[in-house]
This record gives C-alpha cells, structure tokens and sequence, in this order.
C-alpha cells in the first residue's frame, strides 16, 4: 500500500468530485473514461476502502473520499507552486496562469490580450474563469486565482494588490413586452410585488455570500452568471436591475426598456486585485496589460 495515493489520483477523485461523474472528470482531464475508472478502482482496492457512493446518479464522496479531497488539495497547492517556482528559476515564466472574471467583465477583453500573449509564445497554459459577487473574491483568495478582474463588495482583508478601476452603472430594465413596460409612472414597490425577479447566485462556497440589488417580488428565478439573467428578462420571465452597458445592444433594438423605479440601485465601484507575494513573467505581463485597459470606455454606457 506504499505510495497508494498518488498525485495522479488525487486529481482524479477531485475532478470526479467536481464534475459529478466520471465520464465529466475524464472530459475535464482529457483521459478516457476507463483509465480514470481503472485508477480510482486500484486506488480503492490498495486502500481498501470506497472513495465514491456509486448508488447515486451523482458520483458522491465517501466519508474517505471527502478525506482525501480535502487533504489532498493541500498537496496539490503545493505540487504546483513547487513546479512554477522550478519553472520560474529557469525562466521566470509561469507554467500555469489563472485569472478570475466576475460575470461583469466583458470576455472579449481577456481574449485579446491572450491573444496579445500567444505572441510572446511562451508556454504558459492560462486558465479563465467566471465568478459572482464574493466567488471572485473567494478565488483569489483561496489561490484558485492570481488575478481577479471585476470583483465588487467590501475589499477583503490579505496580502493583496487592490486597484480601482471603474464604476458600474445599473437600471432597471424589463421587456418590451413585459406588462410594467407600459407603465407611465414611476414604478414602485407594490408594481414589482406582482413578478418574478430574475437573480444572479453568489458563487461563493466557502466565503460569506452577498446578495445585492434584490426586489421584494412575487417569486425569485435564480441564474448562474449576468448573460442568463439579461436573457431571461429580455424573454420577459422577471425582473431587475441589470448592468448598463451590458445591455446597450437590447436597449438599442428594443428588447429591453429602462424604467424609472422609486428606489433605485446605485452604481458600484469595481476592482482588479493580485497577489503581492506572487511573481511571475506572465503574472506581470497581464497585470501590466490589464492596468493599461481604459475600463471607463469597457463600462461606458454609451
């Protein structure tokens, strides 16, 4: 039972416990589904224990698994930052990058300058990922991220880079054809009583989860990340508060309309935050760029 766990497996069970399923883990990890089978089947049996509930339509965690997951991540952490810092001694360019979007930031602004970076053809692999409210805090954070770009709420306490870089502007905006868009008056509380609202989830884990611009409403229709809630009310399923500029588009052709309700929500302020023990070439290199952006032109209302 020597050297059982390996760091092979433990990136397996963790991608299993992610994903849900095996066949998901595999995909994620690029492995056929039956290597993946196979490693975690010899590690159960080295270990003489089950790592996953396999009754369940889910792959669900053990009490062992959970151990191991949780363990486990430790090692990982620190397998990596063990293999950038290798990496960095030889070249000062990271292996891997991660940066955290919240689900305000535009995608386009991240792939162009990654596209600016593959010029450089480095090797490094660079991993983008999207979060809500205080997720992209809890990313940073937890060193699932170097760089978070759109974070908003309270700043969070830790040896952390924090810059201001813009402002963002919020209306209230239903369809077109949704009743409250007829509506000549200002809109107020016992309107909105009468519909669903359509919400963003925090998504936060393990950080204190923040809600923000909630409506006293009939019902609430809960969305992953700010392009499906602008769809769902463009549809006309509910209602909300809805960032200006990412809907100029909607506003222009008519799908969505901007009203005036009586407690309005006011503008939040956005930042970009690093790591300050953290160094890199590449780290560097997009926190360079990123500074250089004109977030007052990406957040235009205009």
């Amino acid at each position: 039972m020597k050297n059982a766990i390996t760091l092979d497996a433990l990136r397996a069970i963790e991608a299993i416990h992610q994903q849900g399923s095996f066949a998901g883990a595999a995909k994620v990890l690029f492995k056929v589904p039956s290597a993946l089978t196979y490693t975690i089947a010899k590690l159960e049996s080295d270990l003489n224990v089950a790592l996953f509930d396999r009754s369940k339509k889910r792959a669900v965690l053990t009490s062992a698994g959970q151990l191991i997951v949780e363990q486990g991540q430790q090692l990982l952490v620190a397998t990596s930052a063990l293999e950038n810092a290798v990496q960095q001694l030889e070249t000062g360019w990271e292996t891997q990058l991660s940066i955290t979007l919240d689900t305000l930031v535009p995608l386009p602004i991240i792939f162009s300058l990654i596209s600016e970076f593959d010029q450089l053809n480095k090797m490094t692999e660079i991993s983008i990922n999207e979060e809500v409210l205080s997720g992209s805090w809890e990313s940073l954070l937890s060193n699932h991220a170097q760089i978070v770009v759109g974070a908003t709420g309270e700043l969070p306490k830790g040896n952390i880079n924090v810059v201001e870089i813009a402002k963002v502007e919020f209306c209230f905006a239903v369809a077109a054809n949704h009743p409250l868009a007829e509506k000549t008056q200002i809109i107020t509380g016992d309107d909105i009583k009468k519909f669903a609202s359509i919400v963003v989830t925090d998504s936060a884990t393990s950080y204190i989860r923040r809600t923000t611009g909630l409506l006293d409403t009939r019902r609430v229709i809960r969305v992953s990340n700010m392009s499906a809630k602008i769809n769902a009310q463009s549809m006309g399923l509910g209602i909300g508060f809805l960032p200006k500029h990412m809907i100029i588009d909607e506003l222009r052709q008519g799908t969505l309309v901007i009203k005036e309700i009586e407690v309005p929500r006011q503008p939040e302020f956005i930042y970009m935050a690093w790591h300050k023990d953290m160094s890199g070439q590449a780290l560097n290199w997009f926190i360079k760029k990123l500074q250089a952006v004109n977030w007052s032109e990406v957040f235009a209302t205009r």
